[in-house]
């Protein structure tokens, strides 16, 4: 006869090995000992994520999603529901942790080489977390129906109609009609709830396809000697938790001392069709590409150079063909990596200031940097900069 498991926790084990395995993947799982703190982001995003979700089901009891009713719905959320307005600062300042959140993760990522192989599954899944993070904002700023929320609405829609042959048939099957009106809205209330909870699940492969390969560090070589890597707990659950604490006095202090950074204050208007704000300006985590949009004259082209900064990302790990990962052990992309970061920061300010003169030049060149990077530099530094010729200092 077999033998009876001596507890509860034990006889699931047997049947559901939930306990062995989250103690391999999650406790005892090796890693290496040299991670400074730059790695923390990805926990700061999971927990930013984690609140916006709750927050999100919260507000949802309370929102309607029509033209008529979301602003004032939102206005009530504010205004008479109990502590309705601290879980709507929650959430919207939740938005700004996660995106900083992940700009921080993916700049770690391309300075250290953690795209590169046997990493790459891990930089695409990553990738198109972004990419879903970045949908359910574009449509979650729809949702309180303000003046900004409509207009910067209309100009995305704008632009998507501009693409030959299925742009202006895909803006039409989003809307439910010719403009923004009911159908529009409840699809872009539906769309935020299905991508945010797909974001769950998308996050759950990128962990998988992490704990497959294995953590990068700092070095970009591959530890195979024990003393190299420590386990997760309690070395980095502890990291992690002081990280954390820091990381959320941050979000305290925004939803608490800067609830006006968290929106624009023309988002605090109800949509009006008939009368343009003076000037149409984005989230600051959307400023970058909105600058790039406006960057050339033409909609189609801005559309085009937008959207490819972000496909551009996703080749990364076969432009750079180096043997070399990280950017310690790469004299000449430790100066290039930085003019990219740089650029980054260049085209989020201009998108927040009208487009013209020294912004718009500025954003053009910005703009030119980053493609000249990925498609020229990045290319010809990788063969400039291998294993052989940098002394060994690549895998």
């Amino acid at each position: 006869m077999a033998e009876r498991p001596k507890s509860v926790s034990a006889w699931l084990n047997t049947r559901l090995p939930i306990i062995s395995v989250f103690r391999r993947e999650y406790i005892e799982f090796a890693m290496p000992r040299n991670l400074n703190y730059l790695w923390n982001f990805g926990a700061f995003a999971v927990v930013s994520l984690m609140l916006l979700v709750l927050s999100g089901i919260f507000l949802a009891f309370n929102y309607t999603p029509t033209i008529a009713d979301a602003f004032s719905s939102v206005e009530t959320i504010d205004r008479q529901v109990a502590s309705g307005w601290l879980v709507r600062a929650i959430h919207m300042g939740g938005v700004s942790m996660l995106f900083a959140a992940l700009y921080v993760h993916i700049a770690r990522s391309l300075y250290y080489g953690s795209y590169k192989a046997p990493r790459e599954l891990v930089w695409l899944t990553g990738l198109g977390l972004l990419l879903l993070v970045m949908i359910t904002a574009f449509a979650g700023y729809v949702l309180p129906w303000g003046q900004m929320s409509y207009w910067g609405a209309t100009v995305v829609i704008n632009a998507v109609n501009t693409v030959p042959l299925i742009g202006k048939p895909f803006a039409s099957w989003l809307l439910g009609g010719e403009g923004l009106g009911n159908i529009a809205l409840h699809r872009f209330f539906v769309l935020h709830f299905v991508t945010a909870f797909s974001i769950i699940g998308v996050i759950a492969l990128h962990v998988a396809t992490l704990h497959v390969t294995g953590s990068n560090n700092p070095t970009g070589k591959e530890l195979t000697r024990s003393h190299q890597t420590v386990p997760f707990h309690p070395y980095y659950t502890t990291k992690d938790g002081l990280g954390l604490c820091l990381f959320l006095m941050v979000y305290a202090g925004l939803i608490f001392f800067a609830p006006d950074f968290l929106t624009l204050a023309d988002n605090y208007v109800q949509a009006n069709s008939l009368v343009t704000p003076a000037d149409i300006t984005p989230e600051w985590y959307f400023a970058p590409f909105y600058a790039i949009l406006r960057a050339v004259p033409s909609k189609l082209g801005g559309l085009v150079l937008a959207t490819g900064s972000i496909a551009v990302l996703f080749a990364t790990p076969w432009l750079d063909a180096s043997g070399v990962r990280s950017a310690r052990s790469r004299p000449l992309l430790r100066v290039a990596l930085p003019a990219l970061f740089l650029a980054f920061i260049v085209l989020g300010i201009a998108g927040l200031h009208s487009p013209n003169g020294v912004w718009l030049w500025s954003s053009r060149i910005a703009v030119t940097y980053w493609y000249f990077y990925f498609l020229g530099l990045l290319p010809f530094v990788a063969r400039r900069e291998n294993s052989d010729n940098l002394n060994g200092a690549g895998e």
